[in-house]
């Protein structure tokens, strides 16, 4: 079957290939895949993973074997893949605990959109209380802040949208932004809740426009560069602010069962922002990387 696998070489990150079929576990299903969605991180810092190996974690598609065992859904079942190895492929072997129901009258291209950028989203998100609270959502024209911006505003917060620039700011208003900057001067509020994907020097900048008692929860370092503090930044009276890392890796079944559910009543929307066939991937991975995506990529399984 064909596949998209790691590629280290110039050409790189990831190449097609004909790989083995894979050979399902008891406690694993079959999932015959109809669409992909790539991600930043995964594809950037692809020489964390093995030159060859299947890549990808996000995607959707049929359930065309049940797991043996009798866990998970049955066969026909419509399934988004969610943080589970080995997704870019025409077959894909899962544990059910990281597949989602696709309910009726959800695009299963949209389903493919949710996996990390959604369910890292939704983990931060529901850290507390949101209601009444200023949120700041940084790099919010990506996919992990189009989620964002739409669950902050859903769980009633005040939401600040930060993009790099003014081309990239169209619809996040209409997804619950109460404002969106190009710059984190143009405004003064000081904020609860900070989800970063940006890091470097807009971080310090968050830092300084944190209230008391929030947090930054860092998810992502889209900028590449380095975070420095000025002196003294650390320091400061009142309830304490705090710095919280993110990479938790465990089964996301049942927040995807929740993101497909608000999906489904029209609450949630996927933010896909490039929609192609996998076989123009490269394609899609220069047009990630030059940020001319709003959004996420999801690509066709031909």
């Amino acid at each position: 079957m064909r596949a998209l696998v790691v590629d280290h070489s110039e050409a790189g990150p990831v190449r097609f290939a004909d790989v083995d079929e894979p050979v399902p576990s008891t406690g694993e299903a079959l999932v015959e895949i109809r669409h992909i969605a790539l991600n930043f991180g995964e594809l950037n810092y692809v020489r964390q993973w093995p030159a060859g190996a299947v890549h990808g974690h996000d995607a959707s598609g049929i359930v065309v074997r049940a797991a043996s065992d009798g866990s998970g859904p049955p066969e026909g079942t419509r399934v988004a893949v969610g943080m589970a190895p080995h997704a870019w492929a025409e077959r894909v072997a899962v544990s059910p605990a990281s597949l989602g129901t696709v309910p009726e009258g959800v695009d299963l291209a949209d389903a493919a959109a949710l996996g990390i950028a959604g369910v890292t989203a939704f983990r931060v998100l529901r850290k507390r209380s949101l209601l009444a609270r200023d949120v700041l959502i940084t790099g919010a024209s990506g996919g992990v802040g189009h989620f964002a911006v739409q669950l902050a505003a859903l769980a009633g917060a005040r939401v600040t949208a930060l993009v790099g620039s003014p081309g990239r700011a169209a619809g996040l208003r209409e997804l619950g932004a109460d404002k969106v900057l190009t710059d984190l001067a143009e405004t003064g509020d000081r904020f609860d809740m900070v989800l970063d994907t940006v890091g470097g020097p807009l971080l310090a900048q968050a830092w300084s426009s944190l209230a008391e008692g929030g947090t930054i929860h860092l998810v992502g370092y889209s900028s590449g560069q380095e975070t420095t503090f000025p002196s003294g930044a650390l320091f400061g009276f009142g309830e304490p602010r705090s710095i919280a890392t993110y990479g938790d890796m465990t089964p996301t079944g049942g927040e995807l069962t929740d993101l497909l559910g608000l999906m489904a009543a029209g609450r949630l929307s996927a933010p896909v922002g490039l929609r192609g066939d996998w076989q123009g991937v490269k394609d899609a991975v220069q047009a990630l990387f030059a940020r001319k995506v709003h959004g996420k990529v999801v690509l066709d399984v031909a």
